[in-house]
């Protein structure tokens, strides 16, 4: 099953190996033909077992009791997927008990289990290393991380360790690496909105922003970066910069380019720079935007529920420079509009339509 493989996470799932590897395989001299006939093949196999032999643990003898219990518990979940996630060969000859307390009466199903330990470390091992790949290429915070936030309603101007300044919108929560050093990548993670105005480095060390649905690459630039509750956008406004998709894609943007992430890509549109980096301003630009947009940025901004009492008001637009430091001043701008109703009552706001009295 050898292949013509690269990395060594990915000789890692190859059968061949793994037998190779725990002494299992009848043909000792499949894995030593495949390095001969690779070149680098030889070095890639020794930073495989490397890696094996960093994660392995001491192994000691389990109990039967134990391993009998975390089998059942594995056949219990394996029960549970769906039609279209199990096992081809998998075929279920015993009902499973699915009450979420450990019984020692359930009955095992005739799903083929590898008995040997050895295979059981190696999944294990795998899985490890999965989990570590996800947590190193998502927008994962570390604990005990620098981090820089602000409040709702608030504004920020920030600078980070190598002189980058940051300035962060109300309810915004910035974290970065400790301990930057000349020559290594600067990592931040951004959950709200922020625009960055980043140093460069001598060596030109790589700054990396990193979202839910991509890292933003850059040496020294200027750019506006949107991550919150699933909306993810970047404003390029000087420089240039990469987004790095967590399937490996890559988008190289130039000044003036506004991308964000909707149904699951990258997407290039349309917009003005005044209107997304007005917060920075403390204003609101507003050109044709459907009421229910300022209602999330309250949401967001504020931490006040607001709701239409009329949904279908959602849709109409609005055209407006409104003041982003003061709600109560932005709410009664929105009344002088004269098309809508703010009612501020205990627990939240509602916004009707506008009525004329008599």
């Amino acid at each position: 099953m050898l292949d013509n493989y690269r990395e060594p996470e990915e000789l890692l799932s190859d059968e061949s190996f793994l037998a190779w590897y725990f002494n299992t395989e009848e043909d000792k001299g499949r894995v030593e033909q495949w390095m001969a006939a690779n070149p680098g093949g030889r070095e890639l196999v020794q930073q495989a077992v490397d890696l094996l032999n960093t994660m392995r643990l001491p192994e000691k003898e389990i109990p039967a009791q134990q391993v009998d219990r975390a089998e059942t518990a594995l056949m219990r979940k394996i029960g549970a997927l769906s039609d279209t996630d199990r096992i081809a060969d998998a075929s279920i000859t015993a009902p499973v008990d699915f009450s979420p307390e450990f019984s020692p009466s359930v009955e095992k199903t005739a799903i083929p289990l590898y008995k040997d330990r050895r295979w059981i470390a190696a999944a294990s091992i795998l899985i490890l290393l999965a989990a570590g790949l996800v947590l190193t290429r998502s927008c994962y915070i570390r604990p005990g991380q620098p981090e820089v936030k602000t409040a709702y309603g608030q504004i920020s101007r920030q600078q980070l360790p190598d002189g980058t300044e940051v300035t962060m919108n109300a309810n915004s929560r910035l974290n970065y690496t400790s301990g930057w050093k000349e020559g290594a990548d600067r990592e931040v993670w951004v959950n709200g909105e922020a625009f960055f105005h980043v140093s460069k480095t001598p060596l030109k060390s790589r700054f990396i922003v990193h979202t839910d649905h991509f890292d933003i690459i850059v040496t020294g630039t200027q750019f506006n970066v949107v991550n919150r509750h699933g909306k993810d956008n970047v404003l390029l406004q000087e420089g240039s910069i990469i987004l790095h998709t967590r399937d490996g894609k890559d988008l190289h943007l130039t000044p003036g380019d506004f991308v964000e992430f909707t149904s699951d890509q990258l997407a290039k549109r349309p917009a003005k720079n005044d209107s997304v980096l007005a917060w920075k301003e403390q204003r609101l630009v507003f050109d044709k935007t459907p009421l229910r947009e300022l209602i999330t940025i309250i949401n967001e901004q504020y931490g006040i529920p607001v709701r239409l009492a009329e949904d279908s008001i959602g849709d109409r637009t609005i055209s407006a420079i409104l003041p982003n430091n003061n709600l109560n001043v932005l709410l009664q701008s929105l009344e002088a509009t004269s098309e809508f109703d703010v009612v501020r009552q205990e627990g939240g706001i509602i916004i009707k339509a506008h009525t004329q009295k008599n």
